[in-house]
């Protein structure tokens, strides 16, 4: 094999692997500056084919900045028609010994939490996600205004195996 046919190849399986069959939609918002409780993270997914089940999570970047174990979140799904569906979520974002949970490098770690398994989004049209954070310190009622250590939000929806 020469050279030229070895690059060749290295760069047909890296397309291959990096290809992610499975994945409908895939976005992120960057939360600068620390996310304010007030400010919803809004995804809009169009067209998305009603004969089809899916699977759908929330991914978080964190970096170290993030103080707590934990992790709540109310999120709205928004059917073309008007209805919603409100879920409040917890997450576990680091182990017992304080060690995220997340995958990456150096200090950002991102987490994919499943938000609805297997579902079917059975009206045409567009529907929206809004993702609110719930944090807030033990025995404290109101939620923490503005959260350190959340850098990025994100919404994935991927075709459902089953």
């Amino acid at each position: 094999m020469t050279i030229r046919n070895i690059i060749a190849f290295v760069i047909v399986v890296a397309c291959f692997l990096s290809c992610d069959q499975n994945s409908v939609f895939d976005d992120f918002q960057t939360i600068p500056n620390g996310w304010n409780i007030d400010e919803p993270m809004r995804f809009s997914i169009e067209d998305i084919d009603t004969t089809q089940n899916y699977n759908l999570f929330i991914s978080l970047r964190n970096t170290n900045d993030y103080k707590y174990a934990n992790l709540f979140l109310i999120a709205t799904l928004e059917y073309p028609h008007g209805k919603q569906d409100v879920d409040t979520l917890e997450y576990a974002m680091a182990a017992p010994n304080g060690e995220w949970l997340g995958k990456g490098f150096n200090d950002v770690k991102e987490s994919k939490l499943w938000y609805k398994e297997n579902i079917r989004f059975r009206e045409s049209g567009n529907y929206t996600i809004n993702i609110v954070h719930a944090v807030r310190k033990n025995g404290n009622v109101q939620g923490d205004k503005k959260l350190q250590g959340i850098t990025e939000v994100g919404v994935r929806l991927e075709y459902s195996k089953n």
